[in-house]
């Protein structure tokens, strides 16, 4: 059992106490009483550096379901209404299915705000606290400097977050514990200005790679990374080249490019790579993985730990096909508990909810690589399905929808866009599941995530390099990652921000907050008109105006005491 912060029950004992704090905007009827009940208090709730030390651990639990939980909101962080997929499950009016209205001033962007407001709320808690501890409680400044620079990052990213999909925004840096309703929104120059300041005091106190107290905990990598984001976010390439490098070049990290980690020679498919070896379970905390800069921890082994629906939210819901065209169950599963499940363990129990589209499945791997790059191997990709049912006279025979007769099949469309497409490998976790063993897995997963991994510091360097105009050593850094793939290079001439986007597709699908990444660079609109293939719904309906998100009507009807002004396009 690995030592590690995410510990719910010890959190919960020692330091639940500043979850009764206010959330952001109080949003709460209850709070909105202008009579003050008896306060907690940064000076009197975090009187000790462990207690500071619980309620960072608090922050890593709140923020962990933004990765891997099978809300919506997940999914269109990652993928689904970008140019990287679509709801499978229900294309005509599931997650994302039509802009206009999923995305609205009452619809859409509400939990989005609502939770990187929390997180900002709750890191200025903690912030306060830790200046106004008396001096006698620390050990030294160091470890008052260090504890500081985690919650300075934390908040740091929900800013990212809220200032790319929101733009101006207002800016809190202190406590609110009374009924605030004057909010007035900062310019993003300085909310960009205050993710700067934090996270190059970060930078300087956080710990190196390996001296982090426990796995999942920010180390100096993670924050020169998010560092350099926010200098192309502020157009300063030059700075953001340079905060890239520090992670690249002096601070022991490596893209790895040998085979590695707890199954070598176990290869569910009969073989593998070192990108499969990254996405095994077990390997993303190894101190031998070079690549993990930020590991979001799951694991199903300890008090506290959690589970990754990244099977449910991104496989094909295969078991659903229903029969082989001679009448026969097409899968009938593994056998448990007398009787065949109808499931696989290899793939678990998916539902289909981002089916991707057709330019992330077939037009990004082709120029003479479907061959070549590895990530486009079937043991990293799959393509190919099989009957599974030893009674029919197809078992073992790949799925082939021209053997069903003409009307044989209900809604063919569902065959490909539900029941049978390529699936991304990287999100499942073939023969390792650990509930619902009936169901192999229910759609869950106990992999630890990646929020930050070195391929993507390589990205967003090669993205600086290229606002610089030296697209021979963009082309480098990208080259980088396609040599371990053993794809193509590509040439200095062939780099554009849209080939750098095609290639954080093919590295990055599942990892990146696509959406962030489309918003920042004021490409979404253009990208899913272009390329969101949804059959019910080609481009989602989006708007010019979507490439910014709505001011949720619930925060801009109680800020009653100053005008939060709505984005426009929105009513």
């Amino acid at each position: 059992m690995k030592n590690r912060v995410y510990n719910i029950n010890k959190w919960m004992r020692k330091s639940l106490l500043w979850m009764f704090f206010l959330t952001v905007f109080m949003s709460c009827s209850d709070l909105l009483d202008e009579t003050p009940k008896d306060f907690l208090t940064p000076g009197n709730a975090f009187t000790k550096p462990d207690y500071i030390e619980q309620g960072i651990a608090g922050l890593h639990q709140q923020i962990r379901p933004w990765w891997t939980n099978n809300e919506a909101q997940t999914t269109i962080m990652f993928t689904c209404g970008t140019d990287l997929s679509f709801n499978g499950e229900n294309p005509g009016s599931g997650v994302m299915a039509d802009y206009v209205s999923a995305l609205s001033p009452t619809a859409g962007s509400g939990p989005y705000w609502n939770k990187f407001y929390g997180l900002v709320q709750k890191a200025n808690v903690l912030i306060e606290s830790i200046n106004v501890m008396d001096e006698s409680a620390w050990t030294n400044q160091e470890e008052k400097d260090a504890l500081l620079s985690e919650v300075l990052f934390l908040r740091a990213f929900a800013y990212r977050n809220l200032v790319v999909l929101f733009g101006d925004i207002p800016l809190v840096t202190e406590v609110i514990d009374y009924a605030k309703t004057d909010f007035v929104r900062a310019p993003k120059a300085d909310i960009h200005k205050l993710m700067e300041d934090n996270l190059k005091f970060a930078v300087q106190h956080l710990p190196v790679r390996g001296a982090e107290k426990a796995k999942g905990r920010i180390t100096q990598g993670a924050a020169w990374h998010l560092l350099s984001e926010t200098y192309l976010i502020e157009g300063k390439y030059q700075d953001a080249v340079d905060a890239a490098s520090h992670v690249i070049d002096n601070a022991g990290y490596a893209l790895m490019k040998n085979r590695f980690g707890t199954k070598l020679g176990k290869d569910i498919f009969g073989t593998g790579d070192p990108y499969y070896d990254l996405f095994g379970y077990g390997n993303q905390n190894l101190s031998e993985n070079t690549e993990a800069v930020w590991v979001i921890q799951v694991e199903p082994d300890v008090v506290g730990g959690d589970s990754y629906a990244s099977e449910r939210m991104y496989g094909a819901a295969y078991y659903r096909m229903g029969n082989t065209p001679d009448g026969f169950l097409a899968f009938r599963g593994e056998f448990y508990n007398g009787a065949y499940t109808g499931y696989t363990d290899t793939l678990g129990r998916p539902v289909s909810w981002n089916r991707p589209t057709s330019y992330v499945l077939y037009n990004i791997w082709g120029n003479g690589n479907w061959d070549k790059d590895l990530r486009n191997a079937e043991h990293n990709l799959k393509r190919h399905y099989y009957f599974d049912n030893p009674n029919s006279i197809y078992d073992g025979q790949l799925i082939d929808w021209s053997l069903y007769a003409p009307g044989q099949r209900a809604n063919p469309m569902m065959d490909t866009i539900q029941y049978i497409f390529p699936y991304f490998m990287k999100v499942a976790s073939p023969m390792e599941h650990f509930t619902d063993l009936g169901r192999s897995g229910g759609g869950t997963t106990h992999k630890d995530v990646y929020a930050i991994r070195l391929a993507e510091t390589y990205l967003i360097r090669a993205e600086a390099y290229l606002g610089l105009n030296k697209k021979d050593k963009a082309a480098d850094d990208i080259n980088e990652i396609r040599n371990r793939a053993q794809a193509i290079p590509v040439t200095p001439d062939e780099v554009t921000i849209d080939y750098i986007l095609d290639e954080r597709a093919r590295e990055l699908y599942s990892e990146e907050w696509r959406t962030i990444t489309l918003i920042r660079l004021g490409k979404l609109v253009e990208r899913v008109r272009k390329y969101n293939d949804n059959p019910m719904h080609p481009g989602l309906n989006i708007q010019d105006y979507h490439n910014l998100w709505p001011i949720p009507q619930t925060e801009i009807d109680r800020n009653k005491d100053a005008e939060l002004i709505q984005n426009p396009g929105y009513r």
